[in-house]
């Protein structure tokens, strides 16, 4: 069974396995305090949980746009 929500260091395995964008749990928590990570809830316990579908969209946003040659990147 797929879980719908991750805890930080699972957040940052996903991220990694599914994204290949690799990011420290550490660096997750940091996001969470000064902002730019992905979105989370804060769980029964005080304990993060990140959903999986905003997980994959701040990837998707931090992966910037698709382009098909090097030249693109200026546009």
């Amino acid at each position: 069974m797929r879980k719908p929500r991750l805890r930080r260091w699972e957040a940052a395995e996903y991220l990694e396995l599914v994204h290949g964008v690799t990011v420290a749990p550490a660096t997750l928590a940091k996001y969470a305090s000064v902002g730019g990570g992905p979105a989370f809830n804060k769980g029964v316990s005080r304990t993060p949980l990140y959903p999986v579908a905003e997980l994959d969209r701040w990837a998707v946003e931090r992966m910037g746009k698709l382009v098909r040659s090097t030249s693109d990147l200026g546009a």
